[in-house]
């Protein structure tokens, strides 16, 4: 895994084409920066003011994206004092890729809920993430401002 640093993490703007009866909302290419191979894609429903923290993947590249509503991810690489927050949804459409090695969690910001879409470089395996709970580091999802 090597020496992994918060700018290490990428966010960059996807591709929203205006269609009536509904938008095209692009995801990502073999040919986008950060893209290394497809191992799977799944989403993860995250509900208003829910917070899933913290996890961190020794192998797997995660490609985030929110098509439907506002998340809020906050990345740490020791969950003490360091944090990068980065707020992407409808109306921020971009793909935060994140290399192996870094903690994160995130937050629902819109209600009812919101639709977090990974698309990862390998299958996700329990053997490759530890998980910890959200109050286990300095970061207080609570108090913090919620679009910080």
């Amino acid at each position: 895994m090597g020496s992994v640093k918060l700018d290490d993490i990428t966010v960059l703007p996807l591709q929203r084409i205006k269609v009536i009866g509904g938008d095209v909302l692009h995801i990502v290419k073999n040919t986008d920066p950060g893209f290394q191979t497809f191992g799977e894609a799944y989403f993860s429903e995250v509900k208003f003011g829910a917070v899933k923290a913290w996890k961190l993947h020794k192998q797997m590249q995660m490609n985030l994206i929110v098509p439907i509503g506002t998340v809020k991810f906050v990345f740490s690489i020791n969950l003490e004092n360091d944090f990068r927050i980065e707020v992407i949804g409808e109306n921020n459409y971009n793909r935060i890729t994140v290399p192996p090695g870094i903690w994160f969690g995130f937050k629902g910001l819109t209600q009812p809920s919101s639709l977090v879409l990974n698309v990862s470089n390998i299958l996700y395996s329990k053997d490759e993430i530890d998980q910890i709970p959200a109050d286990s580091s300095s970061y207080n999802w609570v108090t913090e401002n919620t679009c910080s």
